[in-house]
């Protein structure tokens, strides 16, 4: 799936679950909560969780994980570009040009 394949798809699907029609505020808790999640799940990889009350699971286990929370942030992020109606790939074009603009000189 390519990232116009993609943010349309998040697009269709986030507007039949209702999910489109939340307010931006509360997106952005959900980008908030799903980094974190993101977070924890490097540190199981890097360090390990250390808890009883957790199983460990195989570093395939943790990676998918970790993939998981990843694609939970993409969502979110996508979500948020369809709002203001601005594509993914003007946002990676844009990110280059300003990381180029910025090193590059």
């Amino acid at each position: 799936m390519n990232v116009n394949e993609f943010q349309e798809w998040v697009r269709t699907y986030y507007q039949k679950r209702g999910w489109s029609e939340l307010d931006i505020f509360i997106r952005i808790g959900f980008l908030a909560e799903e980094t974190g999640e993101v977070a924890r799940a490097v540190r199981a990889l890097e360090i390990g969780r250390d808890r009883p009350d957790e199983s460990t699971g195989t570093f395939t286990r943790q990676k998918q994980e970790l993939m998981e929370e990843l694609g939970d942030v993409l969502g979110n992020l996508t979500a948020i570009a369809n709002k203001y109606d601005i594509s993914l790939e003007d946002i990676f074009r844009s990110h280059r040009n300003k990381l180029n603009k910025r090193y590059n000189s």
